[in-house]
């Protein structure tokens, strides 16, 4: 599967909108307390458009399979990011497409200065735990910031 990385436009909301959605259902982690019910997620164009954040989507030919980026989230380090609303289709999955995803946030989200980067995440969404933990992600005993997602109750962070 041929891959390209570029930033999110404003025609891309509603279909990473409707990616998410389908996930989290997908893995019946469409709970309250998640990006499920989170008015942003249907205007992620306009919320990454501010300073220090980044969202990429990921490309098959002309067809979105998934999306990834970074944002300073409420209440965190001043060095310290958040991996944010990465999904992708089942058919992108194991393509490496996560991979590149998450290498294109972190070099953004080096490039704005930060240092580290935070997750959270639902153990519904194991496999991509282990994804995070082969870029070394070490798990965490508690949150950090406030991102107002209190349906995760798992949390990692790793350096850039």
């Amino acid at each position: 599967m041929s891959i390209t990385i570029s930033p999110i436009t404003p025609e891309d909301n509603p279909i990473i909108a409707t990616i998410i959605r389908k996930t989290l259902e997908e893995f019946n982690a469409n709970k309250c307390g998640t990006v499920y019910y989170d008015a942003s997620t249907d205007h992620l164009f306009e919320l990454f458009s501010k300073e220090r954040s980044g969202y990429f989507t990921a490309r098959s030919g002309n067809t979105i399979v998934g999306g990834g980026g970074f944002f300073p989230s409420y209440g965190l380090p001043e060095d310290t990011c958040e991996l944010v609303k990465m999904y992708l289709l089942p058919e992108a999955r194991g393509t490496g497409t996560g991979a590149q995803l998450i290498l294109k946030a972190m070099e953004g989200a080096r490039a704005a200065g930060f240092k580290r980067m935070y997750i959270e995440t639902m153990p519904e969404l194991q496999k991509a735990m282990s994804v995070y933990e082969k870029f070394g992600f070490a798990y965490l005993d508690g949150p950090m910031g406030n991102t107002g997602h209190h349906g995760c109750s798992i949390w990692m962070c790793g350096n850039l």
